[in-house]
Parts: C-alpha cells; structure tokens; sequence
C-alpha cells in the first residue's frame, strides 16, 4: 500500500518520490540513532525525576507547592543540561518567551549583541530595531548591537571577537534558527564556536541562544556548549505535538530565576503560578518529543530530496547537517509559493478544505501565506509551510507528527505546483 491508493498523485511525481525516499534511507537511519539517544535521555529524566502520575493534578489560584510543575520543571532542565528551567502554558509564543528572557536579564543602560544578523521579524519589534516600539527594549534604555553575517550566511567570527574586545556587552545573543532568511542554521558545533569566543573575550557576557526549532535536533543543547539560557515554545519541538500553548526559559539557575520574577513578579518568581490541568499535557508533550522531533527531520529531509530533484534549491540539502527541523524551498515566483502552500493545506488532517491565502499578518512586514492544518493552532511541530510573498520567494517548511501522514503533504505541495504548472 502507498500513498496513491489513497490520493491520485502524477505519475512522474510518484518516480521522483520514489528516488528520492532510495536517498533518504541511510539519512533516515541516522535520524533515528539521535532519535533513539534522546528518547532515551528523556525516559532518564523521568525516572530519575520521579515523575508521578499524582503530578498530572490541576492546582489553581496561586499555585502554591504545586509538586507537579516543579518536577516538570527539574525534568526539563536536565533534558537540555541544564541547573534550572521554567516551563509555563502561560508562555503565549515562542516570541513572548523569548521576550520574558530578554526582559528578565537586561536593565536599562545594558547592552546587547546579537551574533547572528538582523533576527526574524517578529523579535525585531521586541528589541526595537527599526523604531521605537511601545514597550520594546529599546523604550527600556537597552542597546541594541548586530554583527552582520558574512556572504556565506555564517557568522563573522573576527568581527564578533573585534566587538566583543572594542565594548561591554551584557549579553551576547544567538539565533539558532534561520526565521525567514536563507541563511543556514547553525547546528550544535556553530554555537560552540560562538560560545567559547565569547568565553575567552568576555567571560561576564552572558550568552543567550534562540533554541526555537532546535531542541532534540541533536544529541546536545547549547546549554552543553556553552550557552548560558536558552529559550523555545511549546507547539514546536519541546511539545511533541500535545502540548496545547507554552514555552520553556532553561540555564543558569539564577538567570532562570530572574526570568521567573519577570514572567510572575519581583520577590515570587517560580513559586507561583496555576496549572489548570495543563501538566499532564507537558508531561506527554515533553516525553513524545524526540520521537516526533525525529519524524519532522524526516520529512525536511524528504522535501529536500524531492523538490531538489524537481530543480528548486534547497536548504539543507538532503545530506547536509541540521540543526534544526526547518526545510526551505526556493521557489522563485509568487505563484509557487501559494500553490506551495495550498497544496500542502490540501494534505492536512484539519481544515485541509481551506485554501490559504497571503495575508498581512502582525509583526511582519511583508505578506504572509502560511499552510497550517494543525490540531493545535500555530503549532509549526505539526507540519506546516509559510513565507513572506518577497523574492526568492522561500518557503519554510516545519513539523510532522507523523512521516507517512507529512510525506502525502509534501507529496501534495509538489502535485499541486504541478497542476498549475500544466494549467499556465
């Protein structure tokens, strides 16, 4: 049985389907050999943790000695090697987690250099890039710096020494992922690099890392490497699909503490906050995600090889190394990107009927079209496309829970391409 006893898919798409699943196989194999370490790294966590059935119970009001959100909590520190973590359904983003980080540790005057580049769209509002955002860091009196990438995409390394030297910094910051650039994403052994620079330059800095997209890619974190926080959301890899809203802060215990007094308040920090019944579902979320990090891999993986072999550029290319789940496909015109995403839509278990359409969407600056029949909203675990309608006109493709169900969604994307191809 193959995907087209169910969907009626080309007959030269089903050729290069089949070649490009032969060039996958000894990818796919080494996937799960990760798979397998952190999978079982998690259970280790579990056990050792003593994780209770009784911790699934809802606490309400202010939450005082809620033993399940504290286990949760030692839990996911030791999954990213780290000495604390705050792990919330009360994070509404990845970007609002990333914010309470950022908030947590920086005070008025502090300067902060970004190492990677210009950021996604969204935290650029955060920081105050272009202006002065209500409520940005930047209304706060912190300094925002960037060091440029090089033309490669990769970070300037001597530029980043020569800042480093030159000024003092409060933090360095570090986004793992590409957000909506070409740029490749850094894997574990980059953000080393990055980590011991500045390390070695200016020991004091402290050293924050963008994980979003990232977590159980491999078989380390980048609080492993170096990095002293990092931060992600929930409806993307740390939540294994279940999770219904969230994000985690993990690190140094005393910066994750700060965090903490910033996301509740001064003086209360971790000690509060009501669970609602949500535990359970952050429990089997965090426990599921490796084996559903793993699946994702999978299908970028596979849209790598098929859309390389229809004559688009990939990025990754199928045998490169990742560091995190995220495929992008250059698609060179606006009319690929929305039958792209259309056709992805198509493949979807929920509202697969609804054809997406490019959007002007909060935070960003450019039309967006985004493909996301997900069972969680917004989760870009499940599998998803999106992409600002702006040359090279990219898609950025994330997520499957499954790989038999996202190999028909990618399958679908192609055939759908296809069909307007045929029709123009």
């Amino acid at each position: 049985m193959n995907v087209n006893d169910f969907f009626n898919i080309d007959s030269s798409l089903l050729e290069l389907d089949k070649k490009a699943l032969e060039k996958c196989q000894k990818i796919f194999n080494n996937i799960d050999n990760v798979t397998e370490y952190n999978q079982l790294k998690v259970l280790k966590a579990f056990i050792d943790n003593g994780v209770s059935e009784s911790y699934f119970t809802a606490s309400t009001g202010y939450g005082y000695d809620d033993r399940g959100r504290e286990i949760l909590e030692r839990v996911m520190a030791d999954c990213m090697g780290a000495e604390d973590s705050i792990m919330r359904h009360n994070f509404v983003s990845g970007t609002h987690t990333l914010t309470v980080a950022l908030f947590g540790v920086l005070r008025p005057g502090d300067k902060v250099l970004v190492l990677t580049g210009r950021p996604y769209d969204t935290i650029t509002g955060v920081f105050g890039i272009d202006q002065k955002t209500d409520g940005s860091l930047s209304d706060f009196g912190v300094e925002y710096h960037q060091v440029d990438l090089k033309a490669d995409g990769t970070p300037d390394l001597e530029e980043i020494k020569s800042r480093l030297e030159k000024d003092d910094f409060k933090m360095a910051y570090i986004q793992r992922s590409r957000g909506y650039s070409t740029r490749p994403t850094l894997t574990i052994d980059d953000i080393k690099v990055l980590c011991d620079i500045v390390k070695n330059v200016s020991k004091n800095t402290v050293i924050m890392v963008d994980n979003c997209y990232g977590e159980f890619v491999e078989k380390e974190e980048p609080t492993q490497v170096g990095a002293d926080l990092i931060a992600g959301s929930l409806i993307k890899n740390p939540g294994g699909g279940i999770a219904p809203t969230g994000g985690y802060i993990a690190g140094r215990k005393d910066l994750v503490e700060k965090c903490a007094c910033r996301l509740t308040c001064a003086g209360v920090g971790k000690e509060v906050g009501a669970t609602l019944g949500h535990s359970r579902e952050l429990y089997l979320g965090l426990f599921s995600a490796p084996h559903v990090v793993g699946e994702a891999l999978k299908t970028a993986v596979y849209a790598s090889a098929l859309f390389g072999s229809m004559g688009y550029k990939v990025s990754p290319e199928t045998n490169e190394k990742r560091g995190d789940i995220i495929q992008c496909v250059t698609l060179n015109t606006a009319e690929n990107l929305v039958s792209f995403c259309q056709g992805m839509q198509s493949g979807a278990p929920v509202d697969s009927f609804v054809v997406p359409e490019p959007w002007d969407m909060p935070g960003y600056t450019d039309p967006v079209i985004m493909a996301a029949g997900a069972f969680t909203l917004g989760a870009s675990i499940e599998l998803s496309a999106d992409g600002p309608l702006r040359p090279p006109y990219a898609a950025w493709m994330q997520g499957g829970l499954n790989f038999h169900s996202a190999h028909a969604g990618v399958l679908l994307a192609a055939q759908k391409m296809l069909k307007n191809d045929k029709e123009n």
